[in-house]
């Protein structure tokens, strides 16, 4: 599979598309001033418990405060909660640090045997801000790299379940237990298989040093703050994502392009040909054709090839998807075997829907009926293998009797939601228009105002063809030369279909609109 990264950063931010055989599969989208990035430290403070959730609401500097369950203050919080407390009044050092190891929080406890109002902690964004709900937050402080993951005051060394070789899965376990540093825990990524010594040095070290950095900020900060940032997110997206299957990423700034050389160097430096700078005049997300894929897959009615088509609605609870067969029922195939065909349609394109919108929690989709119970295991594996190229942690259920699935897939930003709709030049918003009768007269008096009051003797008029027609029918009473004669002026009137047939624009002798 082929899979070209298009990156198109402008004043206003970041929007990002994933290709896959030129088909669109992901977009993400990031404005210039967003600072809601999953993976964020912040220094909080308490804001309120609420032990009927067992759970605590934080202020993080978000304009809901950030929700921290019992559970995800993680197993060394103890350490954590008593490294923010000395680090902040103190300081703190490699030794100092070695030292902290407290006992593991339970996980039957009560948070408010662990934290109080007021009181300052450590926690990182896992999830952003969606809908009117806040940040969920965590206190089990972690930081992501390429082939690594480095968790402070836990010395437990893993390693990814999808690293299926014994000798491979010993090789790196052993490896990274003679360079880690103590007190720290590591979990070794998938893409870390077949890395030397040297690639997975260079990552612990790079994590390393945001750790440093986060020591040094604490004793000048007051909650709320942010205390490390994760990369900007194309850099990110490339980092969990680049692969020897990609073939392209075309950026059109020189900035960034710059930015992502750099740190293609730094984990895939044999992938340093894969980066280009687009600099041509058209779009870049029309020249790779992206602009037309997006105009094409969003909105509530979603067309496939051969007639069939999804219905997306969104409600508060859930997604939900229904299929229709369209003018496929029109099909001389049995009915079965027609139903089990667009299904299996549907749920290629389904599956590419969930991702390109990054739907999450719980959806529903309505297939059409299928009787036998061997049809509907052929559309449940169907399903998973599409789901299978999907990086977000997700269940599929059996279809019900009903021939209803349910799928719950992992949210952590809000929805992907490209608006499609254009101001109607008709009413500008309002819903309301002039009556069409007086389109004739208003071109009239305007037409008085330019040649009487603005001295202008040769203009050009662009109507609806309609209203063209209207105007220029005749040859010797037509209403264009009465208005010739009776204004003194040179009138040349064209049609264009792109016009409403209330609109008309007037242009002067050197081309030039004149706003009226």
């Amino acid at each position: 599979m082929n899979k070209d990264l298009i990156i198109d950063a402008n004043e206003t931010g970041v929007e990002i598309a994933l290709l896959e055989d030129k088909r669109l599969v992901e977009l993400h989208q990031g404005k210039s001033e967003s600072k809601h990035i999953v993976g964020d430290v912040y220094l909080g403070q308490v804001r309120k418990l609420i032990p009927g959730l067992n759970a605590a609401f934080v202020d993080v500097d978000f304009e809901k405060d950030g929700f921290l369950h019992f559970l995800d203050l993680g197993a060394h919080f103890h350490s954590i909660n008593k490294f923010t407390k000395i680090a902040i009044n103190n300081g703190m050092n490699s030794t100092e640090f070695k030292k902290i190891k407290e006992p593991v929080l339970e996980k039957t406890g009560k948070i408010g045997d662990v934290l109080k109002q007021g009181q300052i902690i450590l926690v990182q964004i896992a999830k952003e801000p969606i809908s009117t709900k806040g940040p969920r937050l965590s206190a089990e402080i972690s930081f992501a790299g390429r082939y690594l993951v480095l968790v402070p005051f836990s010395n437990k060394v893993s390693v990814s379940q999808k690293i299926k070789g014994i000798e491979e899965r010993n090789r790196l376990k052993k490896l990274i237990q003679s360079i880690k540093p103590e007190n720290f825990g590591i979990i070794i990524r998938t893409v870390a298989e077949g890395k030397s010594v040297a690639d997975l040095d260079n990552d612990l070290k790079d994590l390393l040093s945001k750790w440093e950095n986060l020591i040094k900020k604490l004793p000048k900060s007051l909650p709320p703050c942010r205390l490390v940032s994760e990369m900007d997110k194309s850099s990110v997206l490339l980092r969990e994502m680049l692969t020897e299957e990609f073939n392209n990423i075309y950026v059109n700034n020189l900035d960034v392009y710059e930015e992502l050389k750099n740190y293609i160097n730094l984990i895939y430096p044999e992938k340093e040909n894969i980066l280009h700078n687009y600099k041509m005049q058209t779009p870049i997300f029309e020249q790779f054709g992206v602009a037309n894929q997006i105009r094409n897959s969003f909105g509530k009615v979603v067309t496939i090839r051969s007639g069939i088509y999804l219905i997306i609605e969104q409600t508060e609870a859930m997604h939900v998807i229904d299929v229709n067969s369209g003018h496929r029922s029109k099909s001389s195939q049995d009915q079965e075997e027609n139903a089990l065909m667009v299904n299996c349609e549907a749920a290629t394109e389904i599956a590419r829907q969930l991702r390109l919108r990054d739907l999450g929690g719980i959806i529903v989709i309505d297939f059409i009926d299928l009787n036998l119970a061997s049809n509907r295991k052929i559309l449940l594996d169907k399903m998973t293998e599409e789901m299978a190229k999907d990086k977000a942690k997700h269940t599929i259920l059996p279809l019900s009797k009903f021939c209803l699935m349910q799928i719950t897939r992992q949210r952590v930003r809000p929805a992907i939601n490209v608006d499609l709709s254009e101001l109607c030049p008709m009413c500008k918003g309002t819903g309301n228009i002039k009556p069409a009768i007086t389109v004739i007269n208003e071109i009239e008096n305007d037409l008085k105002y330019l040649s009487q009051e603005q001295n202008e003797k040769q203009l050009s008029l662009s109507t609806h063809p309609f209203v063209y027609s209207y105007i220029t029918k005749g040859i010797f009473n037509s209403i264009k030369r009465k208005w010739s004669k009776k204004y003194d002026v040179k009138l040349n009137i064209t049609s264009s279909a792109s016009c409403g047939i209330l609109e008309y624009t007037f242009t002067n002798k050197y081309g030039e609109e004149i706003k009226l």
